[in-house]
């Protein structure tokens, strides 16, 4: 079979044993497979966990297909059964397993980076890691839902976003566009923030009310101008950046609630006046509890959300190179998915 590796500036397209599954495992055929930021910091040389690139490991955690074979022990998944996967693989037995925050685990491996991941002919998971979806989904919405709609589901059902709200989603790229999709399906006011007018173009497409280039305007002041000068009552980061971040602390509203789903290593904030004088509510938020997948999969059926206008690209395995080299580039306004 045919799986993709990334690493040090190198994207390479290599042959692989087709997998076998052992007790308790599933192999899947992949029909869909999405290229996420974090993807590449494998190609520039470095891991979001920590760990050093290894070049010999297929890359990709947000997979989709059907199911080829099971291995010994499996029960409730059998030959031909659409699935998409759950990016954590943990012990399954620590209190965090336990409650279903898989990615908590002090043992967990992410699809991708620990062990061979999605962008591949076949994937091998655990069974437990299997996500039955609908027959309405297309397999680009079930590899979706695993991350770009399920993240932000996470964030927003924790901040208990709803109709009375406006919520600023700062960095629309394929995360951010999926926040937008689950706030507007919550019934939200949504003001899209980013440096890109492809992308904010892309958003209001997604249902987005307003939005604002930060690389031209003053960003908080274009909120407040849109709030009658109270702010946001959410502000959800997916940039990932210093400045991001900040932002968000500065535009949500007195009482407000703010989600820290972009990944930066440091940030100076200014607490007294960011949060304390506001009585603001700050999370971090990255992923989801698997015994949420029932309820997203409901809720995009339910609001019609249509997970698949995220996608701006899509590649055989065989482009993975012009793949995730425009990606990097920032020249696709959306989602980059593998169709092998």
């Amino acid at each position: 079979m045919r799986g993709v590796t990334i690493g040090y500036q190198s994207v390479d397209v290599r042959d692989f044993p087709v997998p076998r599954p052992g007790p308790g495992e599933v192999v899947i055929d992949v029909r869909a497979a999405a290229i996420c930021r974090a993807d590449l910091s494998l190609y520039h040389g470095r891991s979001v966990f920590g760990a050093e690139p290894d070049p010999t490991t297929i890359a990709g955690h947000e997979p989709c297909g059907v199911v080829r074979e099971v291995g010994a022990g499996v029960t409730g998944l059998a030959p031909g059964d659409r699935v998409a996967g759950y990016l954590a693989v943990s012990c399954g037995r620590c209190r965090y397993c336990r409650q279903g925050w898989k990615m908590l685990c002090d043992h967990w491996q992410c699809l991708g980076f620990d062990r061979n991941g999605a962008d591949a002919d076949h994937l091998l998971l655990p069974a437990e890691n299997c996500l039955p979806i609908p027959d309405e989904f297309s397999f680009v919405t079930g590899a979706l839902s695993t991350d770009a709609i399920g993240t932000l589901y996470q964030a927003q059902h924790a901040l208990e976003v709803n109709g009375t709200d406006t919520v600023a989603i700062i960095g629309v790229g394929p995360m951010g566009g999926g926040g937008v999709l689950v706030a507007k399906g919550r019934g939200a006011r949504v003001i899209a923030v980013d440096l890109l007018d492809e992308r904010l173009q892309q958003s209001l497409e997604l249902g987005a009310d307003h939005t604002v280039n930060a690389a031209r305007d003053d960003a908080l002041e274009a909120i407040r101008e849109l709030t009658g000068g109270s702010g946001v009552s959410v502000a959800i980061d997916c940039s990932g950046s210093p400045q991001g971040q900040n932002l968000a602390l500065d535009a949500a509203a007195k009482l407000g609630r703010v989600a820290l789903v972009g990944a930066s290593e440091q940030t100076e904030i200014r607490p007294k006046q960011q949060l304390t004088r506001k009585q603001l509510q700050v999370r971090g938020s990255w992923h989801f509890n698997v015994s949420l997948y029932e309820e997203i999969v409901d809720f995009i059926l339910e609001r019609k959300l249509a997970v698949d206008a995220l996608v701006s690209d899509r590649y055989a395995l065989e482009d993975a190179k012009e793949a995730i080299e425009r990606f990097d580039r920032r020249e696709t306004a959306g989602k980059v998915v593998f169709v092998p």
